[in-house]
């Protein structure tokens, strides 16, 4: 059974960091590529970042420079490091991992940020 469980939510003034981290059981990790997605309410789910089974990285236009993915294949984890946070942040962040037609999905976890 996989299973991607997310913490590090919460509430946080503009300008203040947050980390998210995402635990995956149930995949051969090192072999996906992995992501944090998001949905504010209103809007359609976007990527925010994923960094592939070779270490490769993509960002959102909106988040580059403020955010940095990371992946720890031994401990079959990724964290999300969320800097220079703006109230257009706010949003429910989906962990997701890929892999061919695999796709998968962690429950979410809320950021909010005040102005």
């Amino acid at each position: 059974q996989v299973q991607l469980v997310e913490s590090g939510g919460g509430l946080v003034q503009a300008g203040g960091s947050l980390r998210l981290s995402c635990a995956a059981s149930g995949i051969i990790f090192s072999s996906y590529t992995m992501g944090w997605y998001r949905q504010a309410p209103g809007k359609q789910r976007e990527l925010v970042a994923h960094i592939t089974s070779g270490g490769d990285t993509t960002y959102a236009d909106s988040v580059k420079g403020r955010f940095t993915i990371s992946r720890d294949n031994a401990e079959n984890k990724i964290v999300l490091q969320m800097n220079s946070l703006k109230p257009e942040d706010t949003a429910v962040y989906y962990c997701n991992a890929a892999r061919w037609r695999d796709r998968y999905w962690g429950q979410g976890t809320q950021v909010s940020v005040s102005s």
